[in-house]
């Protein structure tokens, strides 16, 4: 007798009532229940491979198919697994479901699995063809921050890349900022250098091709790019090759500018510091960095301070007779031996020592205005080249002795005075390599960096002495005749 709906609308009782369609033997059997509790439910009974019996759940009874199965679709699903059953050897359902939902989850996982990766390849592109401005992004962030390599040494840039971020934002993001670096070609980046070009920008298109090709050398190295766009780009090709300057101070324009600076009304420290360039050989840096030694001077907090990020702090001791630098520009110490006339300047620089508002001592040999920091390094130039112009090209706000530092030989930098150094020593007598030495330039020879590690402070200090005296003569009108002064033997 067939299953009805009035059957599996029957009332409960305590026991189960069970109700079955005729079905021929071997077909399984479509079963309805009503439990004591008055659920209505359906199942499929069968016999398994080994002779036992196996019930396997349809669904729960509803007549209109809400909240549950019809009779209808309960019936139509065991018919389904009754042919299932009877179409392969008397198969055991419970396990064939079982592996067929597994075979499911198993196809679901891998297509996710495939989706998942078919996602990260698309990423992949995605962040292969990153744009220019965003190559950019994590160029400054991995190379030009400011960070220590493996071996110790300091890395990166000052300013953190601030300085190029103005000038690609100014000229290169606006033509090619959201092109794919994978995209950009050398004429993409010819056409703007060539603009810079025409306007007579020639270093801001050289620091431009300079910045493009390291941008894309970093690029190149990630597998961001296929090649370079610029690997064949040269200078000459941009801004055209730049011209070292050669600049140096006679010894006839020494002694005018010895006459000039008391009536340039400059600032009595900067004075002073030409006189220290002029003495020491130092970079502008090195000498807006010095501190005077007291007792518990910490370098390492006062070259943290945000002030002194341009200048490279050092000790002058003037009862050692000396400035040491713990780091250099090019990443190495250097002790520099004072002459009897750089000591003479210093020691006038200390009669204008001040306190700050605490009433503390201020360490800068060359304080701001605030007493807070070094001063600023452009201020001493700006110093110095507003003092080297014609009255009518005299900037606003500025000094009005506009040619009042003007030497015969043309325009002269903080610079000039460390080149002119070197050549006085030079005509001195005093070797190139002891020269290097005072100067802390780094020798170009490798063997000779690797093996040769003696600084000769003997004889830096003995040609430091002589560019003293030269330079003494020079100031006060002694000079001799020669140019060339006998060095003192080692004693």
């Amino acid at each position: 007798m067939a299953i009805t709906d009035k059957a599996m609308q029957s009332k409960a009782t305590d026991k189960d009532q069970w109700f079955s369609d005729d079905w021929g033997r071997g077909d399984g059997r479509f079963l309805g229940r009503v439990t004591p509790k008055g659920r209505s439910c359906f199942y499929f009974r069968y016999t398994l491979p080994d002779g036992g019996r196996d019930t396997l759940p349809i669904g729960d009874y509803s007549k209109d198919g809400k909240g549950g199965i019809t009779l209808a679709d309960a019936r139509a699903i065991a018919l389904d697994w009754s042919k299932l059953y009877k179409g392969d050897a008397k198969k055991n359902l419970r396990e064939h479901f079982a592996r067929v939902e597994a075979e499911a989850k198993r196809a679901e996982q891998e297509a996710r699995e495939q989706a998942e990766a078919v996602q990260r390849a698309a990423d992949l592109e995605r962040e292969r063809r990153i744009t220019v401005r965003k190559l950019f992004d994590r160029w400054c962030l991995v190379d030009l921050k400011p960070h220590l390599k493996a071996d110790g040494k300091r890395a990166g840039r000052k300013d953190g890349g601030q300085y190029s971020r103005e000038q690609f934002e100014r000229h290169i993001f606006p033509s090619i900022g959201n092109v794919a670096a994978a995209d950009v070609r050398k004429t993409d980046v010819m056409t703007i250098l060539d603009s810079l070009k025409s306007a007579g920008k020639l270093r801001t298109c050289n620091v431009l091709l300079a910045d493009m090709k390291q941008m894309f050398a970093f690029a190149l190295g990630r597998d961001l790019i296929e090649r370079n766009p610029l690997d064949t780009v040269t200078k000459r090709q941009a801004g055209g090759t730049d011209s070292l300057r050669e600049r140096v101070l006679t010894v006839d324009e020494i002694a005018k500018l010895h006459h000039l600076i008391p009536h340039a009304k400059l600032n009595q420290r900067t004075a002073a510091a030409i006189w220290m360039l002029l003495s020491t050989g130092a970079r502008i840096g090195e000498l807006m960095g010095a501190v005077w030694r007291d007792e518990g001077t910490d370098l390492s907090k006062l070259a943290a301070l945000p002030e002194a990020q341009d200048v490279k702090v050092g000790i002058i001791d003037l009862e050692a007779r000396t400035w040491h630098l713990p780091t250099t520009k090019n990443e190495r110490e250097h002790t520099i031996h004072l002459s009897d006339f750089a000591i003479k300047h210093l020691e006038h620089l200390h009669t204008l020592r001040e306190r700050d508002i605490n009433g503390l001592l201020v360490p800068w040999v060359f304080p701001n205005s605030l007493n807070a920091g070094p001063v600023c390094v452009k201020s001493f130039g700006k110093q110095l080249a507003d003092r080297q112009r014609p009255a009518d090209a005299r900037l606003s706000g500025r000094s009005k002795r506009t040619e009042s530092l003007i030497l015969p030989g043309g325009k002269w930098t903080a610079h000039d005075l460390r080149r002119t150094a070197g050549t006085l020593m030079a005509s001195l007598g005093v070797s190139g390599d002891v020269i290097d030495e005072c100067l802390n330039h780094v020798i170009e020879s490798r063997v000779r960096r690797t093996y040769i590690r003696d600084r000769r402070p003997t004889e830096q200090a003995r040609a430091l002495d002589a560019l003293g005296e030269k330079l003494e003569q020079i100031a006060s009108g002694t000079q001799a005749p020669s140019n060339v002064v006998q060095l003192h033997a080692a004693g």
